[in-house]
């Protein structure tokens, strides 16, 4: 072969290593948009698939609008709050009151841990505050199972995430999840001072089953605690409350 070139005029000889540097290039070129085409391709599966989930677990939400309370709006008629409502209701009563916390909260941690607090109740349903013992037992076990099924239709990173902080709101033990519980009870404390006992009357509810359910407020925000006890007190003498 190296003979057939030697005879070959230095142009044609140059020519042709030209062409072939040129197509090898090309054909180097070809095999990485290839590569590169096939790469786009698995990363746009993956964020579509990852797009999807998210899209899914939003409108599994919507369910959450139909979840009703015992809570009523009054002006509303009076009809019973919905499970949504509440959370952002309680979203909001953080954001507005978090200034009477004694201890350093997080404020947007525990507006997350609100959105989400309730989102279990789609399978679950929701529970009385004051229900005896051991249906409240039940309750906590449907609403775990509904967790990791609802949290579930995430990607595993938000799943993993959302999961930790619900629990983190349901354990109440880091400063955070109690200021958090505390807005969760203290609304519907305001609710039912401004339409004549509410639930309260309705169910019978005693005293101190409102204070028990109230006091993560006593040493985070003494000054919200104050006011409540002065409101559950007013309660009883409207005979809104059992004096026990």
């Amino acid at each position: 072969m190296n003979k057939f070139i030697d005879i070959l005029p230095i142009k044609l000889v140059n020519y042709l290593k030209l062409r072939h540097n040129f197509f090898g290039k090309i054909t180097n070129f070809t095999e990485s948009i290839s590569e590169s085409t096939l790469s786009f391709n698995y990363h746009f599966g993956k964020v579509m698939e990852e797009l999807n989930k998210q899209l899914d677990f939003i409108i599994e939400l919507d369910k959450l609008k139909g979840v009703y309370r015992q809570a009523l709006v009054r002006s509303d008629n009076n009809r019973f709050e919905n499970s949504a409502e509440h959370s952002w209701h309680i979203s909001l009563t953080a954001q507005i009151l978090h200034q009477y916390a004694v201890e350093n909260v997080n404020i947007s941690r525990v507006m997350s841990m609100l959105l989400i607090h309730d989102i279990v109740e789609i399978d679950a349903g929701d529970m009385f505050a004051f229900s005896d013992k051991k249906d409240l037992a039940e309750q906590e076990d449907k609403e775990v199972a509904a967790a990791i099924r609802i949290f579930g239709l995430l990607p595993e990173e938000q799943f993993l995430h959302f999961k930790q902080l619900w629990l983190e709101f349901e354990s109440a033990e880091t400063i955070d999840a109690r200021f958090a519980k505390a807005m969760d009870r203290v609304l519907p404390l305001l609710q039912n001072m401004r339409n004549d006992g509410g639930s309260w009357a309705r169910h019978n509810i005693a005293k101190s089953q409102v204070l028990e359910r109230n006091k993560y407020l006593e040493g985070l925000a003494p000054q919200l605690w104050g006011y409540v006890c002065k409101q559950i007190d007013i309660a009883v003498d409207k005979g809104w409350l059992r004096n026990e």
